[in-house]
């Protein structure tokens, strides 16, 4: 059922609002199937995700508000993924200040497939550490195991439904609190493990995270790799894991879509720096959304509204991209809306899109409003030239 037909029900929201809250209460709620669509990561690779019914995320959230607090009481501070109050910039910010001090040994941290390996078994078994009602914990178990159900690729063929033991379904709303959940224990065991005999530092992101060292050893990998493949039943992706030492010559990481590298300073000074930009994956994945904006399909648009869109991304693509040092990111990201908006321009016209002769390109865009992200003067772009 759709939104629009939740509210042109007998009941409308209201009455489909008490059904769910008769069922629950009365022991009669069942899980309803999860419906699995296909995205494209940006490697090539296809992400299952599972969509829940209407019915489903509105009982997922209720119990989410319900449990989230309890959790969040226990978490561990280095966890910043889908927590209330906490960031992919904060986790950020923490693994820059960490680095700065010293902690340049860095392992890179790459689990396959997580959402879909969880097990369930293992993480029932984390819920029921604070959660006594078996009631609630039997509602989660019936999500974790609810059918998917899979469109047939023939038109007119069966859909595939299929149940599994493991995973959580990306895309349910109460899968980001269970998978954080299942790894705060990871984070329990390292804080009172290699932090405290290695002095190792950890920020996790979800399930992604970084292990950052003064030195690096064996016993430090070993120990967090047989943690995770053993204990935790996990798998680590060995082509992306790797272990890092930014005090080497062009070493480098990327996490949440920022690079950490450190640079020679640009004044002839001896000091080397952290430099912290956008990295290549996030530079091409913004040019991919903006050539999209500007693509043959939008020749119909009035340029006022088209720069009105390409603003809002500019802008959110600025707010995440905001720390560091991205200036000479966001000079080259001005000029590639620059470059596309004059193709654009010259697509609508037949005769070909002429600029006003007493003005540079700059500041005739300017007038239309289109923000600069460098924040630069109309005579210091280099589309003035």
């Amino acid at each position: 059922m759709t939104f629009d037909q939740i509210e042109r029900s007998s009941g409308g929201v209201g009455g489909s609002l008490e059904e769910i809250h008769e069922s629950l209460k009365g022991k009669r709620y069942r899980a309803q199937p999860v419906r699995r669509v296909w995205r494209k990561k940006p490697d090539g690779r296809m992400r299952p995700l599972g969509i829940p019914t209407i019915r489903e995320r509105v009982a997922q959230m209720a119990t989410l508000l319900i449990v989230e607090p309890i959790f969040e009481a226990d978490f561990e501070d280095c966890s910043y993924g889908y927590r209330p109050g906490r960031s992919a910039q904060q986790a950020l910010k923490e693994i820059r200040g960490h680095m700065e001090a010293g902690y340049q040994a860095v392992y890179d941290a790459d689990l396959k497939g997580y959402f879909d390996t969880i097990p369930h078994p293992q993480l029932m078994a984390c819920l029921r550490v604070r959660i006594a009602d078996r009631s609630v914990l039997r509602l989660i178990q019936m999500w974790l195991q609810a059918p998917v159900v899979e469109r047939a690729e023939k038109r007119g063929g069966e859909p595939k439904v299929s149940r599994s033991e493991k995973g959580t379904p990306q895309g349910g709303v109460a899968s980001p609190l269970l998978a954080n959940l299942y790894l705060h224990w990871f984070d329990r065991a390292f804080q009172r493990g290699p932090a405290v005999w290695k002095d190792a530092k950890l920020v996790r992101y979800a399930d992604d995270f970084l292990v950052m060292a003064r030195q690096w050893d064996e016993d430090l990998q070993s120990w967090i790799e047989k943690s995770l493949e053993g204990k935790f039943q996990l798998t680590i992706n060995r082509e992306k894991t790797k272990v890092v030492d930014l005090r080497e010559e062009k070493a480098k990481v990327n996490f949440l879509g920022y690079t950490f590298q450190y640079a020679q300073d640009l004044y002839g000074r001896t000091k080397r720096y952290l430099n912290m930009v956008p990295s290549e994956k996030a530079m091409k994945k913004e040019r991919e959304g903006l050539h999209k904006l500007t693509n043959s399909r939008q020749c119909h648009k009035p340029v006022a509204e088209l720069i009105g869109e390409i603003n809002r991304q500019l802008q959110g693509w600025k707010n995440y991209f905001s720390i560091g040092y991205p200036q000479a990111a966001y000079w080259e990201i001005d000029w590639y809306v620059r470059e596309r908006l004059i193709k654009h321009l010259q697509r609508r016209s037949q005769r070909g899109f002429e600029f006003p002769k007493d003005r540079t390109i700059f500041q005739w865009f300017e007038e239309q409003g289109l923000i600069a992200l460098s924040g630069c003067e109309a005579k210091r772009h280099p589309l003035n030239v």
